[in-house]
Parts: structure tokens; sequence; C-alpha cells
């Protein structure tokens, strides 16, 4: 186990944002009164024991942990093991590249979604989406955590002049803005709130949800929290958000109203929220060889509506709202579900 791990800490350092480290490591050299030099003795030896990467060591608050605590925590290199079991390399493609995710979930859409190559070989599918809709969003088929989106108002958008723009910045998707449900809207305006739900098969066969959270924009066009937003823990069997908004970032505090709007975080209520774990368990059972699933979803004034599926989902938006560990949710008798 040593070996690999060592080989992890080498790829998180080729992998590193040194400059969000400084940062945390300034903000814990005030807060905690530790030396750089402690920081980082530490930081290596949490990520050689508990299997995680040196900024998760600040983000799940190790630093004033005590070892029964940090243990109860999935680093990157656990999720890493245990999405290698649960989703394997080889059933992975449909998660990995958007259009066919779309093609293969488009029951459980409320929203367009169009390859370039469709809009190259039929061009009077951009007159109508540009004259039906007044936006559009553009992203890479393979983009993650919000990368490589962008969102255009039907009045800037030349349609003679459209394939070409979105193969100069590779971006090989379009699909229709979604509308999201006026209480959310109320809540964050500046990008649609999407709600992600963990989900589990086990080798039995058996259905389970991990986790259900609410991602919150922030002045943003979207609501990744690796983009600067909160994310808050939302209870199953209510709907209701049922703690604050989070940051990955620990130098922000928690919210417990929008920091923006001033609509309070903590007690707001999803909309359609049965219909939501409907619609998720229903997806969750249509390819069951990828077991385990982060589901984003939409809730529109009509219902809720698939955005996609990541077999690679976040270990950060599903145990800092929550604050505590969620490891034993992914294990069985000491190994991987």
């Amino acid at each position: 186990m040593a070996p690999i791990r060592i080989l992890y800490l080498a790829h998180y350092a080729r992998k590193m944002d040194w400059k969000l480290l400084s940062k945390f490591m300034r903000h814990t050299r005030i807060s905690h009164k530790h030396s750089y030099l402690k920081q980082a003795l530490m930081m290596i030896r949490a990520s050689l024991k508990h299997n995680i990467s040196p900024l998760e060591f600040y983000q799940f608050g190790f630093i004033s942990q005590k070892e029964s605590e940090r243990e109860k925590w999935a680093g990157t290199g656990t999720m890493y093991e245990f999405q290698l079991q649960a989703n394997p390399i080889e059933n992975r493609e449909i998660l990995n590249d958007k259009r066919k995710f779309y093609k293969a979930y488009r029951p459980f859409f409320r929203h367009e979604v169009h390859a370039l190559q469709e809009l190259s070989s039929d061009p009077s599918l951009i007159d109508r989406l540009t004259l039906e809709n007044e936006r559009l969003v553009f992203k890479e088929a393979a983009g993650q955590c919000g990368s490589g989106v962008v969102i255009r108002n039907r009045a800037d958008i030349d349609r003679s002049s459209l394939i070409n723009w979105m193969r100069k910045r590779k971006l090989d998707l379009v699909e229709t803005y979604v509308e999201q449900h006026p209480d959310l809207n109320k809540l964050s305006p500046s990008a649609v709130n999407t709600v992600r739900i963990f989900t589990m098969i086990d080798r039995d066969g058996v259905y389970s949800t991990l986790g259900c959270r609410l991602r919150i924009s922030v002045e943003s066009e979207v609501d990744n929290l690796a983009a600067g937003n909160l994310a808050a823990a939302i209870d199953e069997d209510t709907g209701r958000v049922s703690g604050p908004g989070v940051y990955s970032d620990i130098t922000r505090p928690v919210e417990q109203t929008h920091p923006v709007t001033g609509i309070r975080i903590v007690g707001f209520q999803i909309p359609h929220w049965e219909e939501t774990l409907d619609l998720v368990h229903r997806a969750s059972l249509l390819q069951p060889q990828n077991r385990s699933i982060g589901w984003d979803v939409v809730i529109t004034p009509e219902g809720p509506g698939l955005i996609e599926g990541n077999h690679d989902w976040c270990k950060l938006v599903w145990q800092l709202p929550v604050q505590h560990g969620l490891k034993h949710r992914i294990m069985d008798n000491g190994r991987y579900a």
C-alpha cells in the first residue's frame, strides 16, 4: 500500500494548485499557529496514512481532528479506488461523453442537447435553436466541473459563423438553456442551481442513495463547488436543506443565508422532491453496470430533469456539507462496496 500512496503523492504534486495550497497554509499559520514546516510534515503524513490529497488535508479539517475522525474521510485516493471498482473503465464511456449520455438517458431530460456534427449536417437546426431560445449553452462533450461552459444570448449569436466559432473554441455540444424553478431562482439567479444525488447499487443489486446535496451558485454562471460556489446537504426524507452552505475554500465562512440574495439556505425546500428521487432511481437502474453515480438534476417549474451523470463524483460535495467523513458508506467489512 505504501508504494502506491507515494505514487499518489507524486500525482498530487503534479496536479497541485500551488496558489491555493499556499493560501490554505497561510490561513492555517495564522489560525492555528503552525509553521509551514510543521504543516508540510503533517500534510504528507496524513496523505500517506489516510489516502488523501494535500488540499484535502485542509478541506477536511485534519489540522484539528483526532485520528479517529480522520479515519472517516474518503479522499481522492480512496474515491479513485472505489469508483474504479464500482464503475469499471470499460463501462464509463456513456458517462464520459455527454453526447452518448444524452442519447441513452434522453427520456429523463427536459431540455435538448445537440452535437456539433448534428449542427454541421443540418443547418436548419441552428435556425430553429436560435429562433426558439433566448439563450443557448455550449459545452465540451468531455468537460467536467463546469469547465468549457459558455452561455450566450440569442442576440449575440451569429448563425452563419456559429459552427466555426464552436470549432475554434473546441465546443462540440449545444444545449437549450434550462429555466429553473422560481424558488431556486429566488435563492440564486446567477446560474441554474442543480441537485446532486449520489446513488449506489451494491454487489447484490440493491439500490440506495449515498447523499443528496444542493449546489448553489454565488455570482457565477455555473454552480460547481470548484468554481467558488456553495453546496448544502438535503434531508432525503423531506427534501429540505438541512445545513448551511459551505465552500471548498477553507478561508471562507459557512453561509446560513445566500451571501447575495439573502435567502435563507437552511430549511430551503427543494421543489418536486419526490419526483426527483424517483427520476434518479429509475435512471440508476437503466445502466446498472455503473453502480455508483453522482447525478446532476435540474428542477424546472414542470419537474426534475437530468443534466448529467458522473462516474467520478466529487468527494468534497459529498462530505463537506455534512462536515464529517462518509467513507463508511462505500465500505463493506473493510473492502470497497
